[in-house]
Order: C-alpha cells, then sequence, then structure tokens
C-alpha cells in the first residue's frame, strides 16, 4: 500500500519540482551525453548522423522486401482468381511501384507452373498412375492404330 502511494504521490511531485527547477540548458543534456559515450560532441553527432542512415537503409530494404511479398501475394490471387488487395498494392506503391521478384522465388514460381502444367495435360495424369508404363502403353496404341489402318484398307464398302 504504502508503494501505491509513494509512486502515485512521487511522479507528480518530480513533476512539480522539475517545472520549479527549470533553469537547465538542453545544450547541457547532449553533452553529457556525449560524455557519457567517452566522445567529443562532434564525434557524438557523427555517431547519431550514421545510426539515422542505417535506419533508413534497414527501413528502404525492409520496404522493399514487402513490396516482393506483396507482388508474390498479387501473383497468387492473379493466377487463382482471387479479389485484390488494396494493402498489397500499396505497399508496390511505397516501394516504387516497379517491383521485381527475387531471383530464387521467380524460380519456385516457374517450377510450380511448369509442375501444374505437366499436371495437368492427359499424359501427366496418366504419368502420376503407379504401375503405368507410358512406352508399353504408346506401342500398344501405335499397333492398334496400324490394325485399324489395315482393316479399313481391306474393307470393301469404304
Amino acid at each position: 500500500m504504502a508503494f501505491m502511494v509513494k509512486s502515485m504521490v512521487g511522479g507528480q511531485l518530480k513533476n512539480l519540482t522539475g517545472s520549479l527547477g527549470g533553469g537547465e540548458d538542453k545544450g547541457d543534456g547532449d553533452k553529457s551525453a556525449a560524455e557519457a559515450q567517452g566522445m567529443s560532441r562532434e564525434e557524438y553527432e557523427e555517431y547519431q548522423k550514421q545510426l539515422v542512415e542505417e535506419k533508413m537503409e534497414r527501413d528502404a530494404q525492409f520496404t522493399q522486401r514487402k513490396a516482393e511479398r506483396a507482388t508474390l501475394r498479387s501473383h497468387f490471387r492473379d493466377k487463382y482468381r482471387l479479389p485484390k488487395n488494396e494493402t498489397d498494392e500499396s505497399q508496390i506503391q511505397l516501394a516504387g511501384g516497379d517491383v521485381e521478384l527475387p531471383r530464387e522465388l521467380a524460380k519456385m514460381i516457374e517450377e510450380d507452373t511448369e509442375e501444374e502444367e505437366d499436371k495437368a495435360s492427359v499424359l501427366g495424369q496418366l504419368a502420376s498412375l503407379p504401375g503405368l508404363d507410358l512406352g508399353s502403353l504408346k506401342d500398344k496404341a501405335q499397333t492398334t492404330l496400324g490394325d485399324l489402318k489395315q482393316s479399313a484398307e481391306k474393307c470393301h464398302i469404304m
């Protein structure tokens, strides 16, 4: 209970005394931060600039990756005729509008497309059946076709 009272009143008391004392300079706070890091003021400012630049680079890379993912999702939405998503389109626009997929993802999509095309064909469906030899099936079909041609030649009605 004493802790609760102290935390409630203590915070308000610090605010009150801080506003009454008010003669401190903001520049002293920067000097103390630079001195605490063991650097001169110029070194500290340069260090802060580097941090900001690194953060901007990371943010740009992150935005690019988000746009690549959005491009991939929109590709699959187009492929499977799903409704478009506004957030994906806005992420692509934030990255500059013209986003290409990474090589690995493009290669994976291409392989998936080829597999689906193979499976969609009749021969692809037959090849997926266990215990079926397409070579022997082709030979049988050719011999049957040859037999039909011979019997058609022998037919007197045609």
